[in-house]
């Protein structure tokens, strides 16, 4: 590889190697998966929304009060940012009286951001 990072190598021929094709083919994500995956990858696409998974996934609960201070933006707006959250599975949100909590919706989600963390903060 070329030590010149825009530079892209391609190949020189056109051969396709039918035995790594079909491996691959085989072990290929269902439509659904592929669907719900893309739409969970999209929902922690937005700098306020990860903001939000890292505060709950730090403290494990809070109210939405709470999230629009640390993400620096209005009730309104973390409101609107939970809602996706909450419909993408990410978030649970709890009432007591007239408060309501949020939390993250299992351990899939923090493993998923530690991971993205890391990955993040490689060399």
């Amino acid at each position: 590889m070329n030590d010149d990072s825009t530079t892209i190598e391609l190949c020189t021929i056109n051969e396709i190697d039918p035995d790594a094709v079909a491996f691959v083919q085989g072990r290929a994500l269902p439509d659904r998966t592929v669907e719900r995956l893309s739409r969970l990858f999209s929902a922690l696409a937005d700098p306020t929304r990860l903001k939000i998974v890292n505060a709950l996934m730090v403290t494990k609960e809070l109210c939405v009060c709470d999230l629009a201070v640390i993400a620096d933006l209005s009730v309104s707006a973390v409101s609107h940012q939970l809602r996706l959250l909450r419909d993408r599975d990410l978030v649970h949100a709890r009432r007591e009286g007239r408060m309501v909590y949020y939390s993250l919706a299992d351990d899939h989600v923090s493993t998923l951001m530690a991971s993205g963390i890391d990955h993040a903060n490689e060399g």
